[in-house]
């Protein structure tokens, strides 16, 4: 299976988004590192997905951008070629309903947590502040994304109820507006551009990195039966 990649880098620190498995990712202190642990994030992203896993994955990188963004911290503001035009409905439903089952995949997870408010990280502050350590932390931050990414395009959404809820009632104002999936790219916060089509794949991508440093924090901190891992982290 060949993968087409986006390389965003600050220096070296780099981000790698396989452009076609939308929302997987890998993060490293070169573009080598991040390429390396590719191969293994789409393998546990198509289980994730439900779609055929191969026995070899080969990536080509198609569109890089230098950035001034704390990228080590998953800081981005990169937009994909294709994430500027019309966006198919066949398309946009397929986006959609992986979004949601993100979301409520995501919520899941943080259900399956025993103790909420525990965790045996230590402290780390980044560009935005202390890093989530404690599922209740990252469940919040992760879900509170929804108002932000919704009213980069001009949905006025909010964050009230679970991740899935708020998600679901975004999209449901999204499709409210007429030729929804035709509007032109949109500059937003920060001078950066915006699209239905980046929305969706910020979402899956956001909760993707959320998911995993909860996961991994769980599994430290209770032990790996003790949490579900609807995102197929482990094989």
């Amino acid at each position: 299976m060949k993968v087409k990649c986006a390389w965003e880098h600050n220096g070296d620190d780099t981000l790698l988004y396989a452009v076609n498995c939308v929302g997987a990712h890998t993060r490293g202190a070169s573009r080598e590192l991040a390429l390396e642990k590719m191969p293994k994030e789409i393998m546990s992203y198509l289980r994730w997905s439900g779609e055929p896993v191969p026995e070899r994955v080969e990536i080509e990188i198609v569109q890089e951008k230098a950035s001034g963004l704390q990228i080590a911290d998953a800081d981005s503001d990169i937009m994909f070629e294709e994430e500027r035009v019309p966006l198919p409905e066949e398309a946009y439903l397929r986006l959609k309903a992986l979004a949601l089952k993100s979301a409520e995949d995501f919520h899941a997870l943080y259900a399956s947590v025993p103790d909420k408010n525990a965790s045996c990280l230590p402290v780390r502050n980044t560009f935005y502040g202390a890093v989530p350590r404690m599922a209740q932390e990252m469940y919040e931050h992760t879900k509170n994304v929804n108002s932000y990414y919704f009213g980069e395009i001009g949905v006025d959404a909010d964050n009230a109820g679970t991740i899935l809820e708020c998600r679901q009632r975004g999209f449901a104002l999204l499709e409210q507006s007429d030729g929804f999936l035709k509007a032109p790219a949109v500059v937003g916060s920060y001078d950066e551009l915006w699209s239905v089509r980046k929305v969706l794949r910020r979402f899956i991508w956001h909760d993707r990195i959320h998911a995993k440093a909860m996961y991994r924090m769980a599994v430290r901190t209770f032990g790996k039966n003790a949490v579900r891992d609807p995102f197929q982290f482990d094989e």
